[in-house]
C-alpha cells in the first residue's frame, strides 16, 4: 500500500492536483465575488429606480397640489369674494343675488379643472356663505383644522378625506382681505375627488407590478377610489426596507410631502428586484464547471511538460556529484528544458569562478597576516627609550623637561596599550588622556593655549572606547587656536545628560568658527562626504562619527551623533552623548598615571 502511494506521489501528480485545488479555489471565490458584485448591483439598480419613481411620483403629487392651491388662490382673491367678505366683516348683510353672482365665479374656475368637486365660501364667524344653503364651517370639520388654516394665514391646508363623502378630499385655506391689511375675512374649503391622485397608472409604463400609495398620518388610504384597504400605520412605522404587505413581500420607498403631511408609499415586489439574480446563479454555475474541465485537462498537459525535463536535468546533475562541478552539454529542443539547461550552466561556472575567488582571497590574507605580524613594532623599545631619557634629564636638573617626557611616555603607553587588553577604558582614563595631550600641547604653544577640562564625578566610572575625545580637542587645537591671532582657549566638559541614564561631551574653543555653508560641508563629510579640511587628512571627526555609530548606534535608537554648534568669530562647539552602560559590559584593565590639570 504504501509503495503503491509512493508511485503515486510523484511531481507530476502533486502539481496536477495543486494545480487543479488551486483553481478549484479561485472558481469558487471569483464565483463568489462576481455573484455579491453583481447580485449587489442588481439591487442597486431595482433601488435606483425605485428611487427614481418615488421621486417621479412626489414631484406629480407636488404638481398636483400646486394646482389646487394656485385654484384657491385666485379663488379667495377674486374682487368679489374679497368684497362679499369685507361687507361681512363690517356688518352688512350680504344679499341671496350677491350669493348666487358666486355660483358664475366657481364654476367658472371648476371649468379648468373638473376633478375640483366643490368649493365652499366662509365667512369670518364660520357660517356658510357658498353655496346658497344652511351650514357651518365648525360643523362641517373639526376645529383643529381651522386653527391651523389661522397660523398659516392664507397657504392651504389639507384636510383629509370628507366626513360626507368618502370619494372626494377636502382642503382649506382662509381668505386674507387685501384691503383690510391682510386681515382674516373668511375662508374657501374645496373638494378635491380622490381619483385626482391616483399616481400609480400615469407611472406604471414597465411590468415591475409596483404599487404608489398615498396614505395619511392616520394610515388612511388617500389616493385610491378604490376600497379602502387595511389599515396602513405598520407600513408608515416600519423602518425595514422590506416590508409584507397583503401577502407580497415588498421593497418600500417613503417620501413625506411637506405641503400636506402625507406619506408618499412607493411599494415594489421583491421578486421585481431579484429576478435577475437566478440567472447570474445558473450563468455561474455552468461557466464554473466548465472552467473547471478545461483545467483539469490544461493541469495535466502542464505538469507533464514542468516534470519531463525536471527530470533530464537532474540526471545531468548527478555527474557533478564529485569533483570539479561540469555543466551539461546535452543538447536540447524544447524552449523550458533549454531555459533550465542554460540555467544550470551558468551556475555551475558562476560556482566554479566563485571556489576560485575565495581561495585566491584565503592565500592574500593568509599573506597580508604574516606581513602585518612582521611589521608589529615592539613597544617596549619606545618606553624604554623615553625613561632613559627621563634619567638622563632629571641627573642634569631639567626637570620640566623630565617632566614633559614622562606625559609623553604615558601618552603613548595609553595610544599603544596593550594588544591583549581591552579597547575600552572609563571616561575618567579618557579626559587624563586628553589632559596629558593639552598639557603637550600647552608646551609646544605656550602663551597661545590655555585650557580647560571639567569631568562630574558621577560619569568618570561611564565606559567609554578609548580614543574617542582626544581627536575632538586635536581638532580644536589644529583648526581653532591655530587659526586665531592671539590667546586661544579649548574647554573640554563631561557632565550627566538631561537624558536620563546618558552623558554629554561637550569640547568647544574659540576659533574663527564656521559659516553655514561649512558648517553644512562639514555634516556632509561626516556622513561620508569629501573632505573639508585643508590641515591634515581631515579623518578625525569622521573617524569620531564612525566609530560612535558602530559602537553605540546598534545598542540605541536615541544615538544623534555629534551636533556642531558654529558661527562665524565666535568659536565651535561639538558635543555628542554616549550611554552610560556603553551597551557593553566593562572589565577595567591596567590604570593610567594621572598627570597634572586645571
Amino acid at each position: 500500500m504504501y509503495g503503491r502511494f509512493k508511485e503515486l506521489n510523484t511531481l507530476r501528480n502533486q502539481i496536477f492536483i495543486g494545480f487543479l485545488l488551486v483553481m478549484l479555489i479561485i472558481i469558487v471565490v471569483s464565483g463568489a465575488f462576481v455573484y455579491d458584485r453583481v447580485s449587489s448591483l442588481l439591487k442597486n439598480n431595482s433601488e435606483r429606480h425605485i428611487q427614481q419613481t418615488a421621486v417621479q411620483a412626489n414631484g406629480r403629487l407636488d404638481a398636483l397640489i400646486g394646482q389646487i392651491d394656485s385654484l384657491t388662490e385666485q379663488v379667495a382673491n377674486h374682487p368679489t369674494v374679497q368684497q362679499l367678505l369685507l361687507e361681512e366683516l363690517n356688518g352688512q348683510k350680504v344679499s341671496f343675488n350677491q350669493r348666487q353672482s358666486l355660483l358664475k365665479i366657481v364654476s367658472s374656475y371648476q371649468a379648468y379643472m373638473p376633478s375640483v368637486g366643490s368649493l365652499e365660501l366662509y365667512t369670518a364667524d364660520y357660517r356658510l356663505l357658498f353655496p346658497i344653503k344652511d351650514g357651518s364651517l365648525s360643523t362641517r370639520i373639526n376645529g383643529s383644522y381651522i386653527s391651523e388654516a389661522n397660523v398659516q394665514k392664507g397657504r392651504l391646508v389639507w384636510i383629509g378625506v370628507d366626513p360626507n363623502d368618502d370619494q372626494s378630499l377636502l382642503a382649506i385655506r382662509q381668505v386674507s382681505l387685501m384691503d383690510r391689511w391682510f386681515s382674516r375675512g373668511g375662508y374657501l374649503m374645496a373638494r378635491i375627488q380622490r381619483s385626482y391622485f391616483q399616481l400609480n397608472d400615469p407611472l406604471s409604463g414597465s411590468d415591475s407590478g409596483e404599487s404608489i400609495l398615498l396614505v395619511s398620518d392616520d394610515g388612511q388610504l388617500l389616493g385610491s377610489s378604490e376600497a379602502p384597504v387595511a389599515n396602513l400605520l405598520p407600513l408608515l412605522h416600519s423602518k425595514d426596507q422590506t416590508v409584507s404587505f397583503q401577502d407580497k413581500e415588498y421593497v418600500q420607498v417613503k417620501l413625506r410631502s411637506d405641503k400636506t403631511n402625507w406619506t408618499l408609499l412607493v411599494l415594489t415586489p421583491v421578486s421585481y428586484v431579484t429576478k435577475g439574480i437566478s440567472v447570474l446563479r445558473t450563468v455561474l454555475l455552468v461557466s464554473g464547471a466548465l472552467g473547471t474541465v478545461l483545467f483539469l485537462i490544461m493541469s495535466f498537459v502542464l505538469s507533464t511538460m514542468i516534470t519531463r525535463p525536471i527530470m533530464h536535468l537532474i540526471r545531468a546533475m548527478r555527474k557533478s556529484r564529485l569533483g570539479v562541478l561540469t555543466p551539461n552539454l546535452q543538447s536540447v529542443s524544447t524552449v523550458e528544458l533549454r531555459e533550465l539547461n542554460n540555467t544550470y550552466n551558468g551556475m555551475i561556472t558562476n560556482m566554479n569562478d566563485l571556489i576560485r575567488v575565495v581561495y585566491e582571497k584565503e592565500v592574500l590574507q593568509s599573506r597580508t597576516e604574516l606581513k602585518a605580524l612582521q611589521a608589529q613594532i615592539n613597544p617596549h623599545f619606545l618606553f624604554n627609550t623615553l625613561e632613559a631619557f627621563n634619567w638622563s634629564l632629571e641627573e642634569k636638573g631639567e626637570e620640566e623637561l623630565a617632566g614633559l617626557v614622562v606625559v609623553m611616555s604615558r601618552l603613548f603607553r595609553y595610544i599603544i596599550g596593550n594588544p591583549n587588553m581591552d579597547e575600552w577604558v572609563t571616561l575618567g582614563e579618557e579626559v587624563e588622556q586628553v589632559r596629558r595631550y593639552l598639557q603637550i600641547m600647552e608646551m609646544r604653544m605656550g602663551e597661545r593655549l590655555t585650557w580647560n577640562v571639567e569631568l562630574a564625578p558621577q560619569a568618570a566610572a561611564v565606559p567609554v572606547p578609548k580614543l574617542l575625545i582626544q581627536p575632538i580637542a586635536e581638532n580644536a587645537i589644529l583648526h581653532g587656536v591655530e587659526s586665531r591671532v592671539g590667546s586661544g582657549l579649548v574647554s573640554v566638559v563631561v557632565q550627566p545628560s538631561l537624558r536620563q541614564g546618558w552623558t554629554t561631551i561637550t569640547v568647544s574653543d574659540n576659533g574663527p568658527g564656521m559659516d553655514a555653508d561649512t558648517l553644512q560641508a562639514l555634516y556632509n563629510s561626516l556622513e561620508g562626504g569629501p573632505s573639508i579640511s585643508s590641515k591634515g587628512n581631515g579623518v578625525g571627526l569622521v573617524n569620531v562619527q564612525r566609530r560612535l555609530k558602530l559602537y553605540y548606534g546598534r545598542e540605541s535608537a536615541d544615538l544623534q551623533g555629534m551636533m556642531i554648534d558654529s558661527k562665524p568669530s565666535q568659536g565651535t562647539a561639538i558635543t555628542f552623548e554616549i550611554p552610560n552602560n556603553g551597551g557593553y559590559t566593562y572589565e577595567p584593565g591596567q590604570q593610567n598615571d594621572s598627570g597634572r590639570g586645571r
